[in-house]
């Protein structure tokens, strides 16, 4: 894919950060000395970390050269690096591993999750939250689009753009066994949205990109034309001109047992 859009991801900045402050009020640890923000984009979330642990080496991971750019500028004080979540080995093991939405770009959670949790210290601490939106309107809607002529050639399966996410049942028995402790739950969010166009807007720095960047400009404008057409239709207008976007999303924290 073309890299990430900083400043398109960052016109959400409030309600992106809210699950990701909701994330880290239940991380159990009073202290951290590494503490690592995987998937950081531009440092949103791992300026929430540096201000809950300002004494621990926080390090940002992010595949997004622009992102990490961006994330340096906000906080020159904090190492970000580049990095890939899929192959990722820390080079000190994390009291906190803390991915707020950022591994539903990543396949095989079966295995991804589990290894994530054994890298963790003794005691050390797994904070995940997943966007679980694919069959909400907005996301069924950009694969319908995807699925007709003229993009479905240059597109190809719409299904298969993002990651298929386990149930939150399934996260919890992948790492119950072995940890001390795991708190799983499921928000859903209701963000009051001026427009149709806001909604769309909000899609285009995250779920729609996989099917925006194949196209050419032509293509690009005819696809957000329709898609936000049948958004229109799918978030009515609510009794003061606003409309909501239910976005849902899980959290999985999960604590490794002391040595």
């Amino acid at each position: 894919m073309a890299d990430w859009n900083p400043a398109l991801y960052r016109r959400f900045e409030d309600e992106r950060t809210r699950p990701a402050a909701e994330l880290l009020a239940r991380v159990p640890l009073a202290r951290a000395a590494h503490v690592v923000d995987l998937g950081c984009g531009p440092g949103n979330s791992t300026e929430l970390l540096v201000q809950r642990f300002p004494q621990a080496q926080v390090t940002g991971i992010d595949t997004s050269e622009a992102m990490l750019a961006s994330a340096r500028e906000r906080l020159p004080g904090t190492a970000f690096e580049l990095g890939d979540i899929a192959t990722w080995v820390p080079a000190v093991a994390p009291d906190l591993i803390y991915a707020n939405a950022a591994l539903q770009w990543v396949a095989g959670h079966e295995t991804l999750v589990p290894r994530l949790f054994s890298l963790l210290t003794p005691g050390g601490v797994l904070a995940i939250q997943l966007p679980d939106n694919r069959q909400e309107p907005s996301h069924r809607l950009m694969r319908a689009v995807a699925g007709e002529e003229p993009w479905r050639g240059p597109i190809g399966d719409a299904d298969a753009v993002r990651t298929e996410l386990a149930t939150i049942a399934g996260y919890y028995d992948m790492l119950a066994k072995d940890a001390a402790h795991v708190d799983v739950w499921h928000t859903v969010y209701q963000h009051v949205m001026p427009t149709a166009g806001s909604i769309v807007d909000w899609l285009r720095s995250t779920g729609l990109r996989p099917f925006l960047d194949p196209l050419g400009d032509a293509l690009r404008a005819s696809f957000l034309a329709e898609y936000e057409r049948r958004i229109g239709e799918a978030y009515p207008e609510r009794s003061d001109g606003n409309r909501l976007l239910a976005f849902p999303r899980m959290f999985i924290v999960a604590q490794r047992r002391p040595s």
